[in-house]
């Protein structure tokens, strides 16, 4: 179904040459669970790029409830299609709530990144922490993960996506876990230099191309 809906709208991306188009790659968080239309992360961010001035610049939702980074590896031939122009990988929240040992999302990530880059892709890595419970020694290998990888690649980094909502009972739904339409926003508020930075690597690459 949503490999359908990628594939579907794939042509109005590339309807205008001067369209940018973005790839959210990420879980529920990207996908917008239990949101109504409009309110998910892809949306909200592609509406406040808009209002920021880049009204050129599409994003695509390519979240998938549940997915791990095993899950994202697995499917990111086909959910980063050919008209993608740039990448946002939002993973390892799933891997941390099910305590997936960290050896393995650092592998994952790291193939996702390398893969992504060698068809020229730029990059934004957005972090994410364990939660507490699972303990020090779990955090302390889980949590440098994205920082590590960032600088390593040269990636454009947002250290924590759930900053500011992580924790805030009105900003998240009754699970505690997802964002509400209100905790989104912030979460896109925050994001949003780092976005621009990645859309600035993709005009530089165009610029260079031309």
């Amino acid at each position: 179904m949503l490999a359908a809906t990628l594939l579907a709208a794939a042509p109005a991306a590339r309807a205008d040459d001067d369209t940018i188009t973005i790839v959210a790659l990420g879980d529920s968080l990207t996908a917008g669970y239990l949101l109504g239309p409009g309110e998910g992360f892809p949306e909200q961010l592609e509406k406040a790029l808009g209002e920021a001035g880049h009204d050129n610049v599409k994003v695509m939702n390519a979240g998938v409830s549940g997915d791990t980074t095993s899950g994202g590896l697995a499917r990111l031939d086909w959910a980063v299609g050919p008209e993608a122009d740039a990448v946002i990988v939002e993973l390892g929240a799933n891997d941390a709530l099910r305590a997936i040992d960290p050896a393995v999302t650092r592998k994952n990530l790291g193939e996702i990144v390398s893969r992504l880059k060698e068809r020229g892709l730029p990059v934004l890595l957005a972090g994410m922490l364990a939660p507490p419970n699972l303990g020090r020694d779990y955090g302390a290998a889980f949590n440098p993960i994205f920082a590590e990888l960032a600088e390593r690649e040269g990636l454009v980094f947002y250290p924590f996506f759930l900053e500011g909502v992580a924790g805030e009972r009105t900003l998240n739904l009754g699970d505690g876990i997802h964002p509400t339409a209100q905790g989104v926003r912030i979460i896109v508020n925050g994001i949003l230099p780092e976005v621009e930075e990645l859309i600035a690597r993709v005009e530089e690459k165009q610029s260079a191309a031309n």
